[in-house]
């Protein structure tokens, strides 16, 4: 929003002669008795501070016709009080026409408001412009004006201008000018200098304090903001509920359970638990540190949330692996009329691509469409949230809809390395090995470096469509043509690719002589492939290598048992279930799950707890005796 936009003289008489813009309504109070009250000044500045803390535009423009009728314009309290109301309903092309009203004299006052409102509202260039503005009309800065301009310094050098200038005024020792000039220095990593300034004040509020502990803590030097901290219960000075939220935000970052707990007692004790932003803090503290229950029980407490408390419980459930709980807290929140919001979207889109819950998906999708979430004016999609398409299309190729994922992809104006990855693993994972190819073939084009995570898709996908020769020429020229050295992610793809192809003694001798220590993984893929051939003998190895390097995962042991029992070697097989019991391996139950409209539910083998159990195995009997009928015999 350029200056030169708010032409002082345009603008106004457009305000003033464009009678849409405040004249629409009759303001006189026969017929309008809601203004009736509205007698004196006074009446009427207090009622435009209501209007500003409560966001009501409307109601403002009214009270400001009020004004204009009754000749109350006069009075720079009431130019200051209009400015501060129009800025606070962020309409700040109103502000201007007020503050450029050639019928009064620009005071401090109105420079202070129309500052403040155009930081506020983010453009801080035109809020310097009117500070620059402001000092070419004489008009001296005082203690108001100083804090907001200085949080809005994007420079240090302009922070060490300001700071200057505080000297010649004598404001360098203002508690609210320090903690501004405390904040701005940490924010541009001048620890010296906002160390000094922090020092050199007589008088530390908890303004000052939060200033501190917050700047530390926003550079990623959490240590000397808990030390500011610290020396704040040393010196006797009471946390508020800003300095609680940045603490508790250190610990979940850390994962410190013990001492976010002790905060946590903090706050019950000075009732702070009843601010939201405390509780959200103490839920995100909880979910860092893996403790899902204590959240859960803060989160449910709550007599009041905002999509921070819902989005925090969330990400909770999401980062330790809760799918199933996430799509019901979603759900709750749907139901709680609370609208999503582009945190929310990418929170809740991974538990669906993990429950493969395309109809979930599907919704979110069509939400963030319908609502213009994640596109500009020209229904394009932005780049800057690219993250959240590069989410909805894992979610659609992981859910198997490929034929949607790319109709994302596609629409896509800047596609970057990982939505490029994306399409090539979900053509690969559901067997398009070619087309896998031709998009890693557009992607070259493209002039787009593929990394690790790119060659990991490729050579999955020839080793899901049986391209051999394609997925061995890209193994060699990875580090040749495109500058990539193999990892074991891609030597597994090779040696799986290989077992695959039946070429199990080339995939045998790969796993021997590759320059990096084979791990589980790779044995277990060239077991896998003994598995697929019936080829026991190379398996007994494969097998007693994986058992050795990991001898806790079932899967390995699986894997030699159903060997040995299409072989018929049941001593084998009993040998192996006898090995499981003296290591305390137990399998790990066959899990399985289906999307309905009331949610996804979830079945365990041999788990009942299902309220309708009784009637989903009920059926289940009579499937697999109709299936007996036509001649199925069962694989046990």
């Amino acid at each position: 929003m350029p200056l030169g936009f708010f032409n002082r003289r345009t603008v106004f008489s457009k305000v003033l002669f464009h009678k849409p813009l405040f004249f629409s309504f009759s303001y006189s109070q026969s017929t309008n008795p809601s203004l009736q009250p509205l007698y004196d000044l006074p009446t009427c500045i207090a009622s435009l501070q209501a209007c500003a803390n409560h966001e009501n535009l409307i109601r403002g423009q009214q009270i400001h016709s009020y004004m204009l009728t009754n000749g109350f314009l006069n009075s720079p309290r009431s130019i200051t009080s209009l400015i501060n109301m129009y800025t606070k309903c962020n309409r700040m092309d109103f502000a201007v026409s007020i503050f450029n009203n050639p019928f009064h004299d620009c005071n401090v006052f109105a420079y202070n408001a129309i500052i403040a409102g155009f930081i506020a509202n983010g453009f801080v260039h035109n809020g310097f412009e009117f500070y620059e503005q402001m000092r070419m009309a004489g008009i001296m800065p005082d203690k108001f004006t100083f804090p907001c301009v200085i949080r809005a310094c994007c420079d240090v050098v302009e922070v060490c201008k300001i700071h200057g200038m505080l000297f010649k005024l004598g404001l360098e020792l203002d508690v609210f000018v320090g903690s501004a000039l405390v904040n701005s220095y940490l924010k541009l990593s001048s620890v010296d200098e906002a160390q000094e300034v922090f020092e050199e004040l007589p008088m530390k509020d908890i303004v000052l304090w939060n200033a501190m502990v917050n700047g530390y803590k926003e550079i990623g030097r959490f240590d000397e903001a808990l030390k500011v901290f610290r020396t704040m219960g040393k010196e006797g000075v009471v946390s508020s509920r800003f300095t609680v939220t940045g603490v508790l935000s250190i610990f979940a970052v850390k994962g410190d359970f013990d001492n976010g707990r002790a905060v946590h007692a903090f706050v019950i004790k000075m009732r702070y638990d009843i601010g939201i932003a405390v509780s959200n803090a103490l839920i995100d503290m909880y979910g860092k540190c893996k403790c899902v229950d204590e959240a859960l029980l803060i989160f449910e407490a709550m007599l009041e949330k905002d999509i921070f408390s819902w989005n925090s419980i969330l990400s909770v459930h999401d980062q330790c692996t809760d799918h199933d709980g996430t799509l019901r807290l979603f759900g709750r929140m749907l139901a709680a009329r609370i609208l999503p919001d582009l945190v929310t979207i990418t929170t809740v889109l991974p538990a669906c691509s993990f429950l493969a819950a395309l109809k979930h998906g599907r919704e979110i999708h069509g939400y963030m469409i319908t609502n213009g979430l994640g596109k500009d004016d020209n229904n394009n999609v932005y780049s800057d949230d690219v993250l959240v398409n590069n989410a909805i299309m894992d979610m659609y190729a992981k859910c198997g809809s490929m034929r949607n994922a790319y109709m994302v992809f596609d629409k896509l104006r800047i596609k970057d390395v990982a939505s490029w990855n994306i399409m090539i693993m979900g053509y690969g994972a559901h067997g398009y090995g070619n087309e896998a190819l031709d998009l890693f073939s557009l992607m070259c084009e493209a002039q787009l470096m593929p990394d690790e995570i790119t060659f990991v898709g490729v050579l999955s996908a020839c080793s899901h469509g049986g391209l051999l020769r394609q997925g061995l020429e890209y193994f060699t020229q990875m580090t040749s043509r495109y500058g990539v050295v193999p990892t074991i992610e891609h030597y597994t793809c090779v040696t799986d690719m290989l077992g695959r192809a039946g070429k199990l003694d080339e995939a045998y001798e790969l796993v021997k002589n590759m320059p990096i220590e084979a791990n589980p993984v790779v044995w277990r893929a060239l077991l896998s492939a003994c598995r697929l051939h019936g080829n026991a003998d190379l398996a007994k190895v494969a097998a007693q290598r994986v058992i050795e390097l990991d001898p806790g995962h079932c899967g390995s042991y699986v894997l030699m048992s159903n060997i040995y029992g299409v072989a018929g070697q049941y001593e084998g097989v009993s040998e192996v279930r006898h090995t499981m019991r003296q290591q305390n391996v137990k399998k790990i139950p066959g899990c399985s799950w289906i999307e309905l409209k009331d949610g996804v539910h979830t079945f365990i083998t041999g788990d009942r707890a299902h309220p309708d159990a009784n009637l989903i195995y009920t059926y289940l009997i009579l499937l697999t005796a109709r299936l007996c009928e036509y001649g199925y015999v069962p694989h046990i």
